[in-house]
């Protein structure tokens, strides 16, 4: 599988009554309607979109959905994503047909996972995550990739300095993620100058392409950038980053940080220096600029490494997001991508 994919802007649409799940709907069809889906396949994007939106006036007190363009192995799909600070919920009690706590006909949970290729959900004390993936006309998770990411624009802001890419050829990776300095358009136009340059470059060497985005985000006001190249068959990592970007490594009961160095790609730098990883199949790879605090860990939430890394990513985005700044989070599960 051969796969050149920039993220795009995260859509998030705020459900606090019930004349917004229209517009969470509208939102997710637009999205599928972008993506070129058919009718029947846009017709399960908005049943999904019109049963998430719905649980979360009806069971907990309102929250946000967050709607994704999502790159899958055969081509792209539609993500929807909720997240409240209601009471949470048990899945093996609330998933089969039937089961309420609001008085409904309880099949909510069930009509999302029929519709979805992918269905995952998270519930603690501070709320619930509801993520579901939908893919045109195939039914199953067999063309899902197994990463999460977002890219939300600091508050008040339309433009998001954040972005990042990710290309696959082969058995080898290689995600970029890219911090703007600053925010708003100058930032955006320096993120979207670095993942220009990282969709049209080549080879898996990670300095190399340090390099090749320092060359095409030249003439604007730089940024931080990380790059993780990724052999697939040997289970090893090439990192290399500039500026500060956050990046881990997280396995089940242990995580390792990932360095780098300082500098601001497309203004001024030192040559970057790599450093080698080796990481089993099922290690988590997550990347993210300075609008997430670093100070969190997967140890904290139990059961949680073993979710799909676009919910992790939501509830590290939940919990950690400073408020003031954009946000890229990428999380990335190593194994089989090609």
């Amino acid at each position: 599988m051969d796969l050149n994919f920039t993220g795009q802007l995260t859509r998030v649409v705020v459900i606090e009554e019930s004349s917004q799940v229209g517009q969470a709907r509208r939102d997710a069809l637009a999205l599928a309607g972008q993506l070129g889906f058919d009718e029947t396949d846009a017709a399960r994007v908005a049943l999904v979109a019109t049963e998430l939106a719905t649980n979360l006036i009806k069971h907990a007190r309102g929250g946000r959905m967050y709607l994704s363009v999502v790159a899958g192995r055969s081509g792209q799909g539609v993500e929807l994503c909720t997240l409240d600070d209601g009471p949470g919920f048990s899945l093996a009690q609330c998933l089969p047909d039937g089961y309420s706590t609001g008085g409904t006909q309880g099949n909510g949970l069930g009509a999302i996972r029929r519709q979805a290729a992918v269905f995952d959900t998270w519930s603690d004390a501070k709320g619930a995550v509801v993520m579901a993936r939908v893919y045109p006309a195939r039914p199953g998770g067999a063309d899902d990739l197994p990463y999460g990411a977002l890219r939300l624009p600091m508050r008040h802001e339309v433009a998001c300095g954040d972005a990042w890419h990710l290309r696959v050829q082969g058995a080898t990776v290689a995600l970029a993620l890219i911090d703007g300095l600053g925010h708003g358009l100058p930032a955006a136009d320096a993120a979207q100058a670095g993942t220009a340059a990282a969709s049209q470059a080549t080879g898996s060497d990670a300095p190399a392409l340090i390099g090749a985005l320092h060359a095409g985000m030249s003439g604007t006001r730089g940024g931080a950038v990380a790059v993780a190249c990724l052999d697939m068959q040997a289970g090893s990592i090439q990192f290399a980053g500039v500026g500060n970007i956050a990046a881990s490594l997280s396995e089940p009961t242990s995580s390792r940080g990932m360095a780098s160095h300082p500098g601001i790609v497309g203004v001024q730098y030192r040559k970057a220096q790599p450093f080698q990883f080796h990481a089993p199949a099922g290690t988590l790879l997550v990347m993210h600029s300075d609008g997430l605090q670093a100070r969190w860990s997967l140890r904290d939430y139990p059961g949680l490494f073993h979710r799909h890394p676009s919910v992790i990513v939501a509830v590290l985005q939940r919990d950690f997001d400073r408020g003031r700044d954009d946000v890229g989070i990428v999380a990335l599960r190593l194994g089989d991508l090609h």
